[in-house]
């Protein structure tokens, strides 16, 4: 999108985090994350305070939690209200959190018919269970889970360990494994097996002619499945694969393997779009392992392996079962039962809930989208910036010709319903939602940073040279260490041929396009963001090569090839398009840092993330209606301005 350097002012606007797919066994059971709630300290079934007991009673740990804050925000005066935070967060995440909010009550609902109770005990072995699966500490897992997928430690045993181990109880008598299942998964482990050599093609009459080639040639079998076999891994191997066990794989695969004696080659056997031929080398015998000694083992694997899909399907019949009525998303119900947000057998979910759980979940970083769209709208307010209906649909319009530029013929409008479309499905929001949270603050944005943007004529000037003007061909060497950039320098000093540099830079390049081309790469331009690059490929002349020259923290030598030609457009043609390109750029450049600054000289207390923000020049803000320092101003602001005629 192209408001996307606004997204500060809309956090929801950043698609949603994955949800909890970390553990597939949540994920296939319920198939949807859990909102976030908190744990009772009693040995219960550890579901949330905020939530409510299967009887429609208050959790009793509910009566001990403290009052949430309200204000949840103070900015620059002006409070944000929980309601205003709840009603934001039910905008962005409301259909999703109702959502796991249900499914978790039709989990404890049955839990209490069926007197499954699940111990907080439990649910901490288990979390202790899974980081040592993973080789780490327990802090350090709950960290990762943290940092990397933004799931709290409360989020995590509540609303994914509490319903996995839930539906694991209920699923308990489907989880047994009868004596078949633990003879096949004896036979699998402790049993005999086939060592083979296998060829694998993925079409059917070149896997007929490698069984031919075989039949003919049994002792050129390894040759066979270098030449013949789609499969890199045994094909390396000359066939050979991991001895092949009983109730392991392909039904078809093993039948064969164990009905061949050793010198064997089977027929060409199909297993879906590949085709295998096999050649028995012996016979393993079975590990001598009684199945008493791992009866118990194997239990526990088979017991884990089935839990995945028993679980799931315990969820299946209890929510077909289940009475839900989602009265969130039905107007008409809504006017019919106003502060519900749905029923479960009856029991409601209010609105209020709903809302509490959506800023449990997701209400910090709602939050700080809502404090930077009130610190916008002061400065709309302060400098008295009116934005209409006309603004909002020219902007729309324009981020549709750039969204659609290469759909949109020339001379025609944009498609904007098209866009309207694309960017609310894309997004998972509403119309509503993508004026008020994207449209305005771009808009108001612009307005305020706007009357900072100069583009002279020497901005004009250079960006005719970069796009338009000469460039260096050359070759390159990049490297990031100085003295190998040294070594390398003086081996191409002493052979300044473009064949040797290129021998060099396939060689030692770390950059992957120059030494796959041996040097070869884009064409520098002037004016490119590389000023020291630039200058010092364009002082060399055709077949001259560079000192070692530093950019940033790596090191380039270049050998040029020559200088291309200037492209035959004159500047007056292009001119009014090179204004605009670089009016939005730096217009862009300079919303984000007006926002930037617009958040730093804010008075901000977060009594949700327990923060304050005091800001060290208020009197300098345009919020407050005075003029910008000299320093605030733009570099771009202190020369004179181009004016478009």
């Amino acid at each position: 999108m192209a408001e996307k350097d606004l997204t500060a002012a809309a956090p929801g606007i950043r698609r949603r985090r994955a949800r909890f797919g970390i553990l597939a066994v949540v994920a296939a059971v319920i198939g949807v994350s859990l909102a976030v709630r908190s744990w009772s300290d009693g040995e219960g079934t550890g579901i949330a305070p905020q939530a409510l007991a299967a009887d429609g009673a208050p959790a009793r740990a509910a009566a001990a939690a403290p009052a949430p804050p309200d204000p949840v925000a103070v900015v620059n005066g002006e409070k944000i209200s929980r309601k205003d935070l709840a009603d934001q967060c039910i905008r962005f995440f409301g259909e999703e959190v109702l959502e796991n909010l249900v499914n978790k009550q039709i989990i404890l609902q049955h839990c209490k018919a069926q007197g499954v109770s699940v111990k907080k005990s439990e649910v901490d072995a288990e979390i202790a269970r899974m980081a040592e699966r993973f080789g780490i500490t327990v802090e350090r897992w709950m960290t990762m889970l943290q940092e990397e997928r933004g799931i709290a430690p409360v989020q995590y045993a509540s609303d994914i360990i509490w319903p996995t181990l839930a539906l694991r109880k209920l699923a308990a008598d489907k989880l047994e494994p009868d004596a078949v299942e633990l003879q096949k998964a004896y036979e699998a482990k402790y049993g005999p097996s086939v060592r083979v050599r296998m060829i694998v093609c993925a079409d059917l009459d070149k896997a007929r002619r490698a069984h031919r080639e075989a039949i003919n040639n049994p002792e050129s079998f390894g040759e066979l499945a270098r030449k013949f076999s789609d499969d890199p891994n045994s094909g390396s191997a000359n066939g050979l694969v991991q001895p092949i066990r009983m109730h392991v794989g392909d039904a078809g695969i093993e039948e064969a393997a164990f009905s061949l004696q050793p010198g064997e080659i089977s027929n060409v056997i199909s297993v879906g779009p590949q085709h295998v031929v096999l050649l028995c080398e012996e016979h393993l015998p079975e590990r001598g392992i009684a199945l008493a000694d791992v009866e118990q083992e194997l239990t526990a694997e088979i017991r884990e392996r089935k839990e995945r899909q028993a679980a799931a399907d315990v969820f299946e019949a209890i929510q077909a079962e289940a009475e839900v009525a989602n009265v969130f998303n039905d107007p008409e119900q809504s006017s019919a039962m106003p502060g519900v947000a749905a029923t479960i057998n009856g029991r409601k979910i209010t609105m209020r809930e709903l809302g509490e759980a959506c800023i449990e979940r997701h209400g910090a970083n709602v939050l700080e989208g809502l404090i930077t769209r009130r610190i916008v709208k002061q400065a709309v307010e302060a400098q008295k910036v009116q934005i209409d209906e006309a603004d909002l649909d020219e902007e729309i319009e324009r981020a549709a010709e750039s969204a659609l530029a290469g759909e949109t013929p020339e001379g025609e409008r944009p498609d904007v319903q098209k866009w309207i479309d694309l960017v609310t499905e894309e997004q998972g929001i509403s119309l509503a939602v993508y004026m008020d949270e994207v449209v305005w603050p771009s808009v108001a944005m612009k307005r305020l940073a706007g009357g900072t943007v100069e583009v002279t004529d020497e901005d004009l000037q250079k960006s005719y040279e970069a796009n338009y003007g000469p460039r260096i061909d050359c070759l390159a060497v990049v490297l990031n260490n100085q003295r190998r950039a040294q070594e390398v320098w003086e081996m191409a000093r002493d052979n300044p041929t473009p064949e040797y540099f290129g021998d060099l830079a396939e060689q030692y390049s770390i950059e992957a396009q120059s030494r796959t081309l041996r040097g070869r790469v884009p064409p520098i331009q002037r004016h490119g963001g590389q000023a020291v690059l630039e200058k010092e490929a364009f002082g060399l002349e055709k077949g001259e090569m560079s000192g070692v020259i530093q950019v940033g923290e790596k090191f380039v030598i270049l050998h040029c090839l020559g200088q291309t030609k200037p492209k035959n457009i004159k500047f007056a043609e292009v001119s009014d398009m090179l204004y605009e390109d670089l009016h939005e750029k730096k217009l862009r450049t300079a919303m984000a840092n007006m926002l930037d600054d617009l958040r730093t000289q804010a008075q901000i207390d977060n009594f949700v993330t327990g923060t304050v923000q005091t800001p060290e020049r208020l009197s300098a803000r345009p919020a407050q209606q005075s003029p910008p320092d000299e320093e605030d101003v733009p570099r771009a602001a202190s020369a004179p301005r181009r004016r478009r005629q």
